[in-house]
């Protein structure tokens, strides 16, 4: 039963890390750029941005804690086994290498970035273009890594993987 509830609260705070990654990349983004236009990007900034950002990291967090947790407790893998990539547990260990890297570029690259961007810390203006393209490559390099990602954590909890590549 722990394992259920561990594995379930994985896929949760998963699905809530990855929708609201893609939701930045492909709504918040393109939408402030027209709302910058029109003059209404500041209620996104002040009130929508800091809030989802939040979710974001912690969902980031969760994620990553609750898949190290289970990859300890679950029979069959074993954490060292998988991020040293070895035997059956070598595809879920790249998926969790992916996890580990998008987590690294939230916590250090795109939060401590979007808080300039946002003036939650302060910043020149130069210092808030430098940052805000940070974040975006950051945020888009997590958008494309999280296709594989998701692929091979599957795959690593289908019998070692040797469903797809036994």
């Amino acid at each position: 039963m722990e394992l259920v509830l561990d594995r379930w609260l994985h896929i949760l705070a998963g699905i809530t890390w990855i929708g609201l990654l893609y939701y930045f990349n492909f709504v918040q983004v393109p939408g402030l750029g027209q709302a910058k236009a029109d003059g209404t990007a500041a209620g996104i900034t002040k009130h929508i941005a800091p809030r989802a950002l939040l979710w974001f990291r912690w969902a980031a967090a969760a994620t990553w804690i609750t898949g190290a947790y289970y990859l300890i407790r679950f029979p069959g893998h074993s954490f060292m086994d998988a991020f040293t990539l070895q035997g059956g547990s070598a595809y879920i260990g790249i998926g969790a290498w992916l996890g580990t890297i998008m987590l690294f570029n939230v916590w250090v690259l795109i939060w401590p970035n979007q808080k300039k961007v946002l003036g939650i810390v302060g910043a020149s203006d130069e210092e808030k273009a430098k940052a805000g393209r940070v974040a975006l490559l950051a945020s888009r390099t997590n958008t494309m890594l999280s296709i594989p990602m998701l692929f091979f954590m599957i795959t690593g909890t289908q019998a070692h993987g040797a469903g797809i590549f036994g």
